[in-house]
């Protein structure tokens, strides 16, 4: 049988260092924290043989400004860096200059007139800049601006590797992102109820977290009949569909704390007991998702992992998502399916200590019209795993 969904209300549980952050008028990782980043860089930039690097954030694109200056970017922002140099940043829009100077600290923060790439470019003419790296993303018309003046070198994948390794910090950070994600969770199973629409919930799971500073990253929430289910997998928007008694709904969500969110997947069932289906469809959820955890540790292999899922086919199911991602502060590798769902060829990498995956067994109907949501954000450790998440798991009911 299903359990009651059992909640302990809208309070943050967080151990003292980790409420001093979220105390902050706007949180900064430490001076060390922030050093040993541009360290990294440096190293980069000493390897790729470039004497700048140009730091792009366009429109919550991009973080790589945010993850080297603290600004999370709110509209363009060229960031130029250069060991030992104190850093120039070039926003777009003046009302969000001011803020911007105030949280990119040890910045010189210009506003770009609505000319950022053209003043980014005389400021690197005037520093002298003949070969610049660039991490993130920017439009091919920027770009080409770019390499009439400069020899250009990507450095996404170099950055995307600096991502993959989480600090101390940076877990802190992510304790806090799955704390805030917890309470959207227990917020929707305490107050789900047939009559309320998709949107509805949406809102109960965004009021719980807001209050206490977190943001949406996202909240994808699907409910459906189990006697006759119309959707298999969560819709990215809500829908005006009202819960019915009898439904099975499935969510996930991730709530931010400055670009380092948590992901947590769960299925519940609404006043009633799950069906035979909804049942066995959760269990080989659970089981892939024990037996993805079970062979997580440092230097497990991406054939490990995917073998490790194959009761999921064994009981004839398969899945409509990644099986693991790499996640915290991006979307990050080892991004995997499963062997009924590749995601690709294999990733030539092994799980490190201190990556951070969401293991995710979305299990599905071969014929696509039945699922379960399953998962959750986890840390990887020298001999395991550990949970970020403290919410329960289970098929629970509600309503």
């Amino acid at each position: 049988m299903s359990r009651r969904a059992t909640v302990a209300g809208n309070e943050l549980k967080l151990v003292p260092r980790l409420k001093a952050v979220m105390e902050q008028e706007y949180p900064r990782f430490s001076d060390a924290e922030y050093a040993r980043r541009h360290q990294q860089l440096a190293a980069v930039m000493e390897k790729a043989g470039v004497d700048h690097l140009l730091l792009v954030t366009s429109n919550r694109a991009g973080n790589a400004t945010q993850w080297v200056t603290g600004w999370p970017g709110t509209v363009e922002a060229y960031t130029i860096f250069r060991p030992g140099v104190k850093m120039t940043m070039c926003m777009e829009w003046h009302n969000h200059f001011p803020l911007g100077k105030k949280i990119a600290r040890d910045v010189d923060v210009h506003w770009g007139e609505r000319q950022g790439t053209a003043r980014t470019i005389a400021e690197l003419r005037r520093r002298g800049a003949r070969r610049v790296g660039i991490m993130g993303p920017l439009g091919i018309s920027k770009y080409r601006q770019l390499e009439e003046n400069f020899r250009i070198v990507s450095l996404d994948a170099q950055y995307v590797r600096l991502r993959l390794i989480k600090s101390d910090e940076e877990i802190d950070w992510l304790r806090i992102g799955a704390a805030l994600t917890d309470l959207g969770l227990a917020a929707l199973l305490s107050e789900t109820k047939p009559g309320l629409t998709e949107r509805e919930l949406a809102n109960i799971v965004e009021r719980a977290y807001v209050g206490h500073g977190g943001t949406t990253m996202i909240h994808y929430i699907g409910c459906t009949s189990m006697a006759k289910p119309h959707i298999f997998v969560p819709p990215q928007y809500p829908s005006p569909r009202r819960v019915e008694q009898g439904d099975v709904i499935f969510c996930e969500l991730s709530a931010f704390w400055w670009d380092y969110a948590g992901q947590i997947l769960r299925t519940f069932t609404v006043d009633a007991e799950p069906t035979p289906l909804y049942r066995d469809l959760h269990a080989t959820a659970e089981a892939a998702f024990d037996a993805v955890t079970r062979v997580v540790r440092h230097g497990t292999t991406m054939q490990e992992i995917v073998d490790a899922a194959g009761v999921i086919e064994t009981n004839g199911f398969t899945t409509c998502d990644d099986l693991m991602h790499g996640f915290g502060g991006g979307y990050f590798p080892p991004i995997l399916g499963t062997s009924s769902r590749p995601a690709g060829p294999l990733p030539e990498m092994t799980l490190e200590e201190n990556m951070t995956v969401v293991v995710q067994p979305n299990v599905i109907t071969r014929e696509q019209s039945a699922g379960v949501q399953v998962g959750e954000l986890i840390r990887v450790t020298r001999t395991g795993f550990e949970r970020l998440h403290g919410a329960e798991r289970g098929l629970f009911r509600v309503g």
